[in-house]
Parts: structure tokens; C-alpha cells; sequence
């Protein structure tokens, strides 16, 4: 199933089957999202109004095993806080590898859930983000708040 929902000022596109999401991305286009709200799109909807720290919804994340060490360990920072590439090629055994890091969190293929925009450069700069800095801030904003 693959759906769209107002998310901030934009449109997240998430695509996930009966195991769980897959895919989750924004995108500005608004493409006929479900009438009846899912748990997926409940859960968004409750992050995105301050109200939920946490994604309780099955990933279902393809990737090498570099990657998939990189993406857990994304999911192990907590709400509200950052750790630098250094700190996530450390937690991944991998400590010179911070291209690698940066790339794996490049193309993780669910945003937000697996929370790469937590992820800083040395000294606290924010550097790229696929959905754009400008949400990055946002979303680090966000979670400063709340």
C-alpha cells in the first residue's frame, strides 16, 4: 500500500505492505491519501503534533549489513537528542568509516522512523539531509520542543 499525508508543510510518502513499512519519504506531491487513517499514519500524525517519541510499527529495511548496522544504530539515539558520525561508525564497530556512515544514512529508506536526521557533523554541524537542511532543522527543532 502505498499512501500520502500532510506532514509539516509537505507530503511524506510512505509505502509498507502486511511486515511493515518500507519506504518513507517526503515528496511535494499530494497524491490521494487513504480516507481511513492507518497506525502508520496515525503514528506520523502524532510525532508530528509533538505527542509521540517513538514508532511502534514493523521496518522492513533492505540494505547491506554495513547499512543495516548503521540504521539500528540510528534507531538507538533517542528522541530529542544527536550523535555525530563519529559517535554512530564507533556504536557500529567501524570507527574510520564515517563516509560510510554518512552514505548509509544518505540512503536510508525510511526517514524520519530511522531518525538519520539526528545525526550531526563534529561540533554540533548540521550537515546533508535527503529531505533538505531546512528540514533537518526543523525536525531537530521539533524534537527540541517537545
Amino acid at each position: 500500500m502505498r499512501f500520502t499525508m500532510p506532514f509539516f508543510d509537505r507530503f511524506l510518502e510512505v509505502i509498507e505492505d502486511e511486515k511493515g513499512i518500507s519506504s518513507l519519504s517526503f515528496t511535494d506531491e499530494h497524491d490521494a491519501p487513504l480516507t481511513e487513517p492507518n497506525s502508520s499514519m496515525l503514528e506520523l500524525k502524532e510525532y508530528a503534533e509533538g505527542r509521540r517519541k517513538f514508532f511502534t510499527r514493523p521496518l522492513v529495511l533492505k540494505g547491506t549489513e554495513f547499512q543495516k548496522d548503521v540504521w539500528d544504530a540510528l534507531l538507538a539515539i533517542p528522541y530529542g537528542e544527536t550523535r555525530t558520525y563519529q559517535e554512530i561508525a564507533e556504536a557500529v564497530r567501524r570507527p574510520k568509516a564515517l563516509r560510510a556512515v554518512g552514505q548509509a544514512c544518505h540512503v536510508n529508506p525510511i526517514g524520519i522512523i530511522v531518525p538519520c536526521h539526528r545525526v550531526i557533523g563534529k561540533n554540533g554541524k548540521l550537515t546533508g539531509y535527503a529531505g533538505g537542511l531546512d528540514y533537518k532543522v526543523l525536525l531537530l527543532e521539533h524534537e527540541k520542543m517537545g
